[in-house]
């Protein structure tokens, strides 16, 4: 499933999750991403959307974990590779990878996440 990108690459509140923490944490990887597509050469930029990412990844899986939520081994799981993925680039990015992240997100959220509001 796909769904828009949007433009200009901000969060938005078809975003939410419910979570106040979390979609605090979904709006700071999107401007982690813009970052990065806007200083493709900025290694430390990189490394700011990989922190953020692990960071969000973990307080997300810990409270999937509190509930018992029948997902988290299918979103750990997508969370590793898309770890895995941003831990092996290195700047500058090209088109294809700001767009597949740019994409990976907004899939990710209004595809995988939806499923855990009201849940968690």
């Amino acid at each position: 499933m796909s769904f828009e990108v949007p433009s200009p690459y901000v969060w938005d509140d078809s975003f939410r999750v419910a979570y106040d923490n979390l979609d605090s944490e979904h709006q700071a990887l999107f401007k982690c991403i813009a970052k990065c597509a806007e200083n493709r050469a900025d290694a430390a930029a990189l490394a700011d959307l990989v922190k953020v990412t692990v960071d969000h990844f973990a307080d997300e899986e810990r409270m999937m974990a509190k509930t018992n939520f029948s997902g988290l081994p299918e979103h750990n799981k997508i969370h590793s590779e898309f770890v895995a993925k941003i831990k092996s680039l290195s700047a500058p990015l090209d088109d294809a990878t700001v767009a597949f992240a740019k994409q990976w997100l907004v899939n990710h959220i209004k595809g995988i996440d939806f499923k855990y509001k009201g849940n968690l």
